[in-house]
């Protein structure tokens, strides 16, 4: 039953918005088309101002990822997460998510394909997924795109946000599905 209406929600919940921003910004006497033209017009000159930013933070993923820093990593923080019920397979997908969406991603398709989309592991990474963000990537490009050198509380508050998102993630999979 309750998977039902999840599967509900999660079909509906993407056209539902899609309709109701523009049909609510219509209501508001906004011109929906020509602030949507004036948007995109101005994150392509963002996206331009941002590329020397995005190669250094991609140079550092490769770097952590090639060198064999992940797998190290991952092995001596696994006794602590066995302690709440997080499986080892999904510790570097926790890891990768907050440097890069794209390599957060190739391991959650591993994961799906390895473990399958209805089992444990492949419901808790999809879940941290959807609950986590790529901090330090966001971070680079937005802070980048405006020329802010002192982060301050930013990257402790997004690795808080993200370490919440994990443990949520980790406490929903084993209540709901466990």
């Amino acid at each position: 039953m309750f998977e039902t209406i999840l599967n509900v929600i999660s079909t509906l919940a993407i056209p539902v918005i899609i309709v109701l921003i523009p049909l609510y910004g219509y209501r508001k006497g906004v011109k929906v088309y020509e602030v949507f033209t004036v948007g995109a017009k101005e994150g392509f000159d963002v996206a331009i101002h941002i590329i020397p930013f995005l190669v250094a933070i991609f140079a550092a993923i490769s770097i952590f990822r090639t060198s064999g820093a992940m797998q190290v990593l991952s092995w001596i923080v696994s006794p602590l997460t066995n302690l709440i019920g997080m499986p080892a397979e999904v510790l570097p997908l926790a890891f990768m998510r907050p440097l890069s969406g794209s390599g957060a991603l190739g391991i959650l398709t591993e994961l799906v394909t390895t473990h399958g989309p209805d089992s444990t592991i492949g419901r808790m990474a999809s879940i941290m997924m959807g609950s986590t963000e790529t901090t330090f990537y966001i971070l680079a490009v937005y802070f980048g795109s405006v020329s802010v050198t002192n982060s301050r509380h930013a990257v402790p508050a997004g690795l808080t946000a993200d370490l919440a998102g994990i443990i949520s993630s980790v406490i929903i999979t084993n209540i709901i599905f466990g």
